[in-house]
């Protein structure tokens, strides 16, 4: 019974996110070519819809998570989704910006399994891409609601985009750092990932015309979800599927990230915890088989399942912040997709 349950909400979940997709891509395909050449093939390139000649891939863009929180918190305050979609956009294209300029940041060559932007057109190019998209978000948001409400929408994502800024310096940091408390990061993730979740749900209700509590609260909302969503992501990032993730195991380690399983291991005072701290600050590259043994070593030490139940308190809390949860049915489905995810 439990079995049929989770499948039937894995399916609501995914039936919202492709009818996010569906939604979106038409006015974000738009969107992009109004960017100047050769910005405008960069984006295409980057969401999967053409390859670095310019041929269409009949590719998709992701998963849409975010554009289908806006729709889906606006549909839970009473109003067709489908007048919100200039906000989804928005928020996917400050979604990508920030794809962009993190593999640039984190010097990743793949992305969805193809050649990241700034490995086919250089750094610089990358930089000015995600910029371009930034600045093309808030074009949308403008063009949609020249009024307060697109005032206050602005609002919202610049905010959003100066916390996830904060975040991602201080996560950066933390590689090059030991001693990293717990506490640390999770105010780094709340950044990095909470703040465009949080984004999300409440433009979402703004322009569906919610009052400032309730904004307030889908706000919230959001937040919780998405550092549920760092945390699950930190644990695939370690232990997830190869055939799933596109990574290796312990992909994280080996680039030495101090992400929540680590800094709850390497805080622990076990033998495992310093095994894994004598491969951290070693100067030479770690290998799949170290990062494999060093796996074994955090999840010794109780990181996998400190991490795993910080991800279920964060899913707790995004459901109780929810004004009506009776009317939240889709926002539901994605908080519990978010927690379930395995990829």
């Amino acid at each position: 019974m439990t079995d049929t349950v989770t499948n039937t909400a894995a399916a609501h979940a995914d039936a919202i996110l492709e009818q996010a997709r569906r939604r979106c891509e038409p006015p974000l395909r738009e969107a992009i070519t109004t960017l100047p050449e050769p910005l405008d093939l960069m984006a295409a390139y980057h969401l999967g819809w053409r390859d670095r000649e310019g041929n269409p891939t009949g590719a998709g863009w992701g998963k849409g998570l975010r554009a289908a929180l806006v729709f889906a918190a606006a549909h839970a305050c009473g109003v067709d989704a489908r007048t919100v979609v200039p906000a989804a956009v928005a928020v996917e294209l400050v979604h990508n910006f920030t794809l962009v300029h993190d593999d640039v940041m984190d010097a990743d060559r793949l992305r969805r399994g193809r050649a990241t932007v700034w490995t086919v057109w250089g750094v610089p190019q990358a930089i000015c891409l995600g910029d371009a998209l930034h600045a093309l978000a808030i074009r949308v948001l403008t063009a949609a609601w020249p009024g307060s409400v697109g005032v206050e929408a602005i609002s919202l994502v610049e905010s959003a985009i100066v916390q996830l800024c904060h975040g991602q310096s201080r996560d950066c940091a933390f590689e090059t750092r030991s001693g990293v408390r717990v506490e640390e990061y999770v105010a780094m993730a709340q950044g990095k990932t909470g703040a465009l979740t949080g984004c999300a749900t409440a433009l979402g209700a703004l322009c569906a015309g919610a009052d400032a509590a309730t904004v307030g609260r889908f706000e919230t909302v959001g937040r919780e979800l998405g550092l549920a969503f760092q945390l699950v992501d930190d644990i695939l990032g370690i232990w997830g599927d190869p055939a799933t993730t596109g990574k290796p195991v312990g992909g994280d380690l080996m680039r030495r990230k101090r992400s929540f399983p680590v800094v709850v291991a390497l805080s622990s005072g076990t033998p495992a915890a310093a095994a894994v701290e004598t491969l951290y600050r070693s100067a030479r590259p770690i290998t799949e088989v170290e990062a494999a043994r060093a796996a074994i070593a955090v999840q010794a030490a109780g990181g996998r399942s400190a991490a795993a139940l910080q991800a279920d308190q964060r899913v707790a809390a995004a459901i109780a912040a929810l004004p009506d949860p009776a009317g939240a049915e889709d926002l539901l489905a994605l908080i519990h997709f978010v927690s379930r995810r395995d990829h």
